[in-house]
């Protein structure tokens, strides 16, 4: 059920750079019809990186890695496109549907093609009241029990993120940030907790992930945290603001469970004027080509 496209398939095979990238982001968290536009971006920023993307999507019931044009149409444009965490995957190949992978899905489906380097906007994580309602991202399970290094800027600024941060720790899942020592949120460059590890080279990445392979730490993920500079993140003020308002909105209107991270990302772009969706573009483009910089640098020691 898994399709890998020749140029991913030729690169994994001659030990040359891959990066893995999710298709959610297309089909479910920036507008029409930019995200076309977006996506593209995205994979070339990767390819400034020094590696190949792999955007990863399900295509009527097919696990496709590696996306063409009429594909990455397919997600961007489509009004059935599902949003599939790994969970969903099974119950959606089988129905022959189209559907756009989460961090968790894409991670596994990297993992299973052999990549091992995966770029995204921001992790899920621990929902705030999670304390009542037990609701937590399955990016938490998979990344626990999946080898992979993901490249991040942090966890979406919705969540709880103390919580989200001790099950990280919980689940044994390795956190560095790249050139600072504070963990970011998303949007913002620092969400006033601090990181245990800093690494400071693409290549010093590739050392970690080496050393993880030689020591037998391969059941889990490694996170690569690399916030947005200062002055492209957005106004912190601004941030507070519009959260407080839409979680009173979500409250109010009934969103919960996987509904809210959307929710509160579409009143995010509405809130802001649009500056959370330059912020998002950013650091996805930033995460994407650091990406590709560690595959390269890994594929170098190879």
């Amino acid at each position: 059920m898994i399709t890998v496209a020749p140029e991913v398939a030729e690169a994994l095979a001659a030990g040359q750079a891959v990066v893995a990238l999710e298709s959610t982001i297309v089909s479910h968290g920036l507008p029409r019809p930019e995200n076309m536009d977006i996506a593209r971006q995205i994979e070339a920023a990767v390819r400034e990186g020094g590696a190949v993307p792999a955007t990863i999507a399900l295509v009527d019931g097919e696990v496709r890695v590696g996306l063409d044009d009429d594909a990455l149409a397919a997600i961007a444009t489509r009004d059935d496109v599902v949003k599939c965490s790994s969970r969903d995957l099974p119950i959606a190949a089988a129905r022959g549907a189209t559907g756009a992978t989460t961090v968790a899905a894409t991670a596994h489906l990297a993992a299973q093609a052999g990549i091992g380097l995966f770029a995204t906007g921001g992790l899920g994580g621990v929902h705030r009241e999670a304390q009542d309602t037990w609701d937590e991202s399955a990016d938490l399970v998979a990344l626990a029990r999946t080898r992979i290094c993901v490249v991040c800027a942090g966890v979406k600024s919705i969540l709880d993120i103390p919580a989200t941060l001790e099950r990280l720790e919980t689940l044994g899942i390795g956190v560095a940030g790249y050139r600072t020592d504070r963990f970011p949120a998303f949007y913002l460059t620092d969400s006033g907790h601090s990181l245990p590890w800093r690494l400071d080279t693409p290549e010093e990445i590739a050392a970690v992930l080496d050393a993880r392979t030689e020591l037998g730490l391969e059941g889990s993920a490694m996170v690569i945290a690399n916030p947005l500079p200062e002055d492209q993140q957005l106004d912190p003020e601004l941030h507070e603001r519009v959260l407080r308002e839409s979680l009173m909105a979500a409250a109010a209107e009934g969103v919960v469970g996987r509904d809210v991270t959307p929710f509160l990302l579409a009143r995010f772009h509405e809130g802001t004027g649009g500056e959370s969706l330059r912020a998002n573009v950013a650091l996805v483009l930033a995460n994407a080509r650091l990406a590709g910089e560690i595959a390269s640098a890994e594929a170098a020691r190879r």
